[in-house]
């Protein structure tokens, strides 16, 4: 990769033996040429983090939500630095004089609130380890996190608690105190009694620790200070154990990264925090905007609500998953063809003329300042008129919508990908760098990378086009999976954490994700298929919105299902005269072979193999989602569970297409 600006090489890469794959070159970003980043003097842990800002930063807003008058919602109001700091002291002595002691196990269960992040930081304050739980890891997981960790006091939003009640009582032997984020009712009292836990209503346990002052402990880098499960595709969730050497030091590689990119955060910024908290990317996020004094507010709980959240706090950092992004997307391009002929001609012209300029290397904001005013100004209004950069992470976003709000959201659409176990973002595309467009960008400043062959897959780490699975090492990483060493080992060797995602270098020293390790089956003809580059391929079509490919070696060729997208297939039936409303569409054969056209047409610009071309699909009108159990929280899809739920499909649609003369 010579010659490209936003990697070093610091190690030469090794050819096969010993049976062992070949490894390509260990990289890291240009950023850390003179090493890495060291974290700020002084902040050791996680705690320091909050107790550095209110320090510094007494006065500043750091925690707000909407007040709600007569049911309507109002302004945001906000709890400074110092007022949050008062409260977690009183919930940490509250803790303590439950018995809980350095080292124990915390749990919090609920939407992102003040609470939440209060609750989080009396377990920093006193050393014990926050755990997250959260019901989006299917039925049951709750039960399986507090009785794995040994949880023994339990936060929950007010509307949870009934859901924690139906753990019991296996969660009983170690849970034994539960505080409400809000009220009790008098029947939650007795049910907890029944079992002999204590519940407490937020404003009571506050008081239990009143005139009690409990030490806090000296916390060391290498303390763990969060569990956090995540849900493997297949088998019990797994607890990542995270250091507060890992937010610490990650904290410091993204501090250096804004800043060589002049995006530094200050204590002006202020976040929407609506991803849910017991994930690594938003905790990271909160943990580094807490740690410049800035401001952190609420969203309600409600995705329909999101939009008129966002215009109320008018943040100027916005995260997303990218189901988010194309809800914003699709949204868009319905409001444009809405407008009229003459309003969609105007933006298509506006569209073209930014995106060349932009093409031809110039900063988006000096692209077309005068389609910014006239055209594309009320695309930044509608995310509250002062967002100056989007990060999508936790999955892959398409390349044209990427491109889309590159061009239309006036600030920086960066993409990033990380992992529980990396501490989330270990890489992220670079402000007004179009040519990383599709690409997670260069490793942040504070890893090395590499990547490993994999023989099986035809990946090769050390071609002209390196790629293999991506290997990570330095100090984000997690210290292990808890009470599963056997796991750990599998995927940690010799300090190099194997992610199971399959990368592909590009010249400018970007990284392209490609595929998934395991996502490879082989057909009756002995062909393999990469599912998930075939994916993300079909992917391109703009007439579908998902789609699950499936194959086996019992058969020659492969069959879908598709989540068709309603627009574009609406518009086909009336311009075709098929009537219909959307879910008959879905059971039309027409419908189904008008699919299949448009998936063979990008087959063959991308110039598929005759095996990787689809031969029949299922149209479901219904999206794959997480109350089926076919998606992850991070919404990847859960094969297994796939196969199972449309079982009955997959065997319909070979056996139609194995038919003579079908």
């Amino acid at each position: 990769m010579a010659g490209n600006n936003f990697v070093i090489e610091v190690e030469k890469g090794k050819d096969a033996s010993d049976g062992q794959p070949s490894i390509g070159p260990v990289y890291r970003s240009s950023f850390a040429a003179n090493g890495f980043p060291a974290p700020i003097p002084g902040m050791e842990s996680c705690w320091d983090i909050f107790r550095m800002s209110v320090e510094k930063y007494p006065d500043n807003r750091m925690l707000g939500r909407r007040q709600i008058v007569d049911g309507k919602a109002g302004k945001y109001v906000w709890q400074t630095y110092r007022e949050v700091y008062d409260i977690v002291i009183k919930v940490g002595n509250s803790i303590r004089s439950c018995d809980v002691v350095e080292g124990g196990k915390c749990g919090i269960y609920g939407a992102n609130c003040p609470e939440w992040i209060i609750s989080m930081e009396a377990c920093n304050a006193h050393g014990l380890y926050c755990v997250p739980l959260y019901d989006t890891l299917g039925a049951g997981a709750v039960e399986f996190i507090i009785c794995h960790a040994e949880i023994s006091i339990a936060f929950v939003e007010e509307k949870k608690i009934n859901e924690l009640f139906k753990t019991f009582p296996a969660s009983t032997e170690h849970l034994k105190t539960i505080v409400s984020f809000g009220k009790v009712t008098p029947e939650q009292k007795a049910e907890a009694e029944k079992h002999d836990l204590k519940i407490y209503p937020w404003e009571e346990f506050l008081q239990l620790g009143e005139n009690k002052n409990y030490d806090l402990p000296v916390k060391k880098k290498t303390d763990i200070c969060t569990i956090m499960y995540t849900s493997g595709t297949t088998g019990d969730p797994k607890g990542v154990l995270i250091s507060n050497d890992s937010i610490v030091t990650l904290i410091a590689g993204v501090k250096r990264l804004l800043g060589s990119v002049h995006e530094q955060l200050t204590m002006k910024d202020v976040y929407i925090s609506y991803l849910p908290l017991a994930h690594i990317f938003d905790r990271v996020i909160e943990e580094l905007f807490i740690s410049h004094g800035a401001s952190i507010g609420f969203w309600r709980g409600d995705v329909k609500l999101l939009v008129e959240d966002i215009g109320e706090l008018k943040p100027t950092i916005f995260c997303a998953v990218p189901r988010v992004l194309d809800r914003i997307y699709s949204g868009l391009l319905q409001k444009i063809s809405a407008g009229g002929l003459l309003k969609k001609k105007m933006f298509d012209l506006a569209y073209t003329y930014k995106y060349y300029n932009m093409k031809k290397g110039r900063k988006h904001g000096e692209a077309s300042p005068i389609c910014d005013k006239i055209v594309f100004s009320k695309v930044k209004q509608g995310l509250g008129g002062n967002v100056r950069l989007i990060l999508s992470g936790a999955a892959p976003l398409s390349t044209h919508v990427e491109e889309f709000l590159r061009v239309v959201a006036c600030c920086h659409v960066l993409q990033g990908y990380g992992l529980t176990e990396s501490c989330a973002g270990s890489f992220v595309s670079l402000p007004n760098e179009l040519s990383m467009l599709g690409t997670v960008g260069p490793p942040v400043p504070n890893i090395d990378v590499r990547l490993e062959s994999v023989p099986e897959m035809n990946y090769d780490a050390l071609a002209s086009t390196p790629r293999g699975e991506i290997c990570i090492k330095g100090n984000t990483l997690f210290s292990g999976y808890y009470k599963r060493e056997d796991l750990t080992r599998e995927v940690l060797i010799d300090g190099w954490f194997h992610t199971g995602d399959i990368g592909e270098w590009q010249p400018n020293g970007s990284m392209k994700i490609i595929d998934r390790k395991k996502n490879i089956f082989k057909l009756s003809q002995g062909e393999y298929v990469a599912v998930e580059n075939l994916e993300n391929i079909y992917g391109l079509v703009s007439a579908i919105d998902s789609i699950w490919i499936y194959g086996n070696s019992f058969e020659s060729f492969l069959v879908a299902v598709v989540n068709p997208n309603k627009e574009a297939l609406e518009s086909w039936a009336a311009d075709n005269n098929v009537s219909g409303d959307f879910e008959s569409l879905c059971q039309n054969p027409k419908a189904k072979e008008f699919i299949l056209g448009e998936l063979a047409k990008t087959g063959k610009e991308k110039k598929l193999k005759g095996f990787e071309f689809i031969k029949a699909v299922h149209l479901d009108p219904m999206p794959f989602d997480m109350e089926r159990d076919l998606l992850t929280p991070t919404y990847k899809k859960k094969r297994p569970q796939l196969l199972k739920y449309y079982q009955s499909v997959i065997d319909e649609m070979y056996k139609s297409a194995n038919k003579p003369n079908a």
